[in-house]
């Protein structure tokens, strides 16, 4: 059966996946090249750079602003302030390389301030700049504020014998909470005009050509923007990258295979310490890990925040420990508190955290302001731009016709991320139908060589993604084979982070199909 899943989607109940909210783009798009007249005012603007506020900030991280149209087509209707942040060049700068760490959802500004340390070896050239993408963030966040778990009742339980109107009532009813409580920005969220928004960013920082490394979803928005401002593309590096064509269903089943595949592994290392609360066992502790599940949303466990920590949030923050080996031994360590203790607060630390780099703890709670950003804006923002992507919207008969299939798919899938993967899906219906510009106009890109890394055992985008969006994007693109664990392979190997930096740096690509080893193997 489907679990129930929060319509709260607190920050803490989001894993952050490569799976691909309400805007109807991609159609009549206006030429590339110089801006419009409506837009010329958003192209002449500069960035104004000054200290960042808030006493947990690094002193040497300077934040500021680009404004953008809130409606592309209709610029005198509003404008958006979008947040940027940067760390200045060592030396000589020879322009901004960009950074998107993926979600969609996650804020580049906050990511920036926790991992800047990964980014150094770029200052040797350029200025370092991290931004909080439209409805994200900083940047007019979107939420869903406090619906119940009475959102999505309908689809738990035996969903065959759910009564139809009753599932399609409810879910429209959440389509309409996140609408309530996020404004306009809501209806012009998606990638296609995050790619907008991305040109007015380039321009804003001086640079004739866009530098950007995006990981994850950030490869989405990479492959977008070449296609829509190919004449503008400078060095481009995708890690982790995302697919263009499979839809959100395909999407959320790569997901939960992924998740799967990443878990067990996780368990086969556990399991030989004698500290492993599922045991010795692997078979076991897989079998262990299905009835924790089951347990928890049957009987959610308190938690400090007043709310209960059930069994799908504890498969996101799985999910969220998973993208990384090197988060392995905490992630052991926060479910031996919840199985011994009763205590979710290592859990919660896991599923508030981002794609690429270690979730927030301890004084990086304090980069966010929950009266500025709410609190369940990266699992909102998600689902707006998702389903923003996503051209299909099933019609409400084949919604509950098939439910129960797609159920068993899923659950096949992943006995354990399956239903938490399927209620995302799920959660698109109800809203607008999104652009089919992605599937149908991103591809043969003419541009400079671009970077695309993809990793064999990444639980989120997996490997065969890098492969077919490279061959869809055409000769510009060269597959940097990692064959390694986690998502997105920059900040867990050390051969990725060189080449990746090398192009990045000096224009240097690796040849097409090389490849880098894991870092474990030469421990």
């Amino acid at each position: 059966m489907l679990a129930k899943l929060s319509m709260h989607l607190s920050i803490r109940r989001c894993a952050v996946t490569g799976v691909a909210g309400l805007a109807l783009l991609g159609a009549g798009l206006p030429a590339a090249g110089d801006p419009p007249p409506g837009l010329t005012r958003f192209y002449d603007q500069k960035v104004k750079w000054s200290t960042c506020q808030g006493m947990d900030m690094p002193k040497d991280l300077q934040c500021g602003k680009v404004t953008v149209p809130l409606d592309y087509a209709r610029p005198e209707k509003g404008t958006l302030d979008l947040a940027l942040a940067r760390y200045r060049a060592t030396g000589k700068s020879r322009g901004s390389v960009l950074l998107n760490f993926g979600g969609p959802g996650v804020p580049g500004v906050t990511q920036l301030a926790i991992g800047g340390k990964h980014f150094m070896g770029l200052t040797n050239g350029y200025d370092v700049v991290g931004f909080d993408p439209r409805g994200v963030g900083r940047s007019s966040p979107v939420s869903c504020g406090n619906a119940s778990t009475d959102a999505l009742d309908a689809t738990d339980g035996n969903a065959e014998a759910a009564d139809p109107q009753a599932v399609l009532a409810k879910l429209r009813a959440a389509a309409a909470e996140c609408a309530e409580h996020s404004g306009p920005v809501l209806r012009h969220m998606g990638t296609v005009n995050a790619a907008r928004d991305l040109d007015v960013m380039r321009d804003a920082l001086g640079d004739d050509k866009l530098n950007y490394l995006g990981f994850s979803y950030g490869s989405r928005l990479g492959a977008v923007y070449s296609a829509r401002f190919p004449e503008k593309v400078g060095r481009v590096a995708l890690d982790g990258v995302d697919t263009l064509t499979e839809p959100l269903s395909e999407q959320g089943m790569a997901s939960a295979r992924g998740q799967q595949t990443a878990l067990e592994n996780f368990l086969t290392w556990c399991t030989e310490d004698i500290a492993c609360p599922f045991g010795p066992d692997p078979r076991e502790a897989r079998e262990h890990v299905v009835q924790v599940v089951e347990s928890l949303d049957e009987d959610p466990v308190p938690t400090d925040f007043g709310e209960a920590f059930s069994g799908q949030d504890f498969a996101g923050a799985l999910g969220q420990g998973l993208y990384s080996r090197e988060l392995w031994p905490s992630l052991q360590r926060a479910v031996a508190q919840l199985l011994e203790e009763g205590d979710t607060r290592g859990l919660e630390a896991f599923a508030s955290g981002g794609v690429t780099l270690p979730p927030l703890r301890g004084k990086h709670r304090g980069l966010v302001d929950p009266e500025e950003v709410p609190l369940d804006n990266l699992p909102a923002a998600l689902m707006a731009v998702n389903c923003a992507d996503d051209p299909d919207r099933p019609a409400a008969a084949q919604v509950t016709e098939d439910l129960g299939r797609l159920r068993a798919r899923y659950e096949q899938a992943s006995p354990v991320f399956g239903r938490y993967r399927l209620t995302q899906v799920l959660l698109c219906y109800g809203r607008p139908k999104g652009t089919d510009f992605i599937r149908d106009e991103v591809k043969d890109v003419d541009t400079a060589r671009m970077l695309l890394v993809g990793t064999r055992g990444d639980p989120a985008t997996p490997y065969r993604w890098a492969v077919e969006t490279a061959e869809r994007l055409g000769s510009s693109a060269v597959v940097l084979d990692n064959r390694g664990e986690g998502h997105t392979g920059y900040g867990s190997s050390k051969c990725v982070h060189g080449k990746v930096d090398a192009f990045l740096l000096y224009g240097t690509l690796p040849p097409d199909g090389s490849s880098c080893g894991s870092d474990h193997d030469t421990e």
